[in-house]
């Protein structure tokens, strides 16, 4: 079975940094892709990166591109989310997700097989 645990989440002032981490289990995910999305109250959930398990290709949302950096240890089978520059507007619930057949191109949510939990970050102005 699939698990996906996110930590690192917390307060931050903007302009700060955090990462997050997806620590991954259950079986080997090679040909997976494995995103990162949030949400925020009030809002839908809202795509941010991915990342190719092999190869290690990524793509990012606009509205964080340059700022946040997604990468993965595949000894640990974790993946990462390092946040810098925060804004406010960055507030949200962040969660980690694994898609099997998803493309790290894609930003839909049902493209994603497997979801954690979520941790919390939130950004003071």
């Amino acid at each position: 079975q699939v698990q996906l645990v996110e930590s690192g989440g917390g307060l931050v002032q903007a302009g700060g940094s955090l990462r997050l981490s997806c620590a991954a289990s259950g079986r080997t995910f090679g040909s997976y892709a494995m995103g990162w999305f949030r949400q925020a109250p009030g809002k839908e959930r809202e795509f941010v990166g991915a990342i190719k398990w092999s190869g290690g290709m990524t793509y990012y949302a606009d509205s964080v591109k340059g700022r946040f950096t997604i990468s993965r240890d595949i000894a640990k089978n974790t993946m990462y989310l390092q946040m810098n520059s925060l804004k406010p507007e960055d507030t949200a619930v962040y969660y980690c997700a694994a898609g099997r057949y998803a493309s790290i191109l894609t930003t839909k949510s049902y493209d994603y097989d497997y979801w954690g939990q979520g941790t919390q970050v939130t950004v003071s102005s």
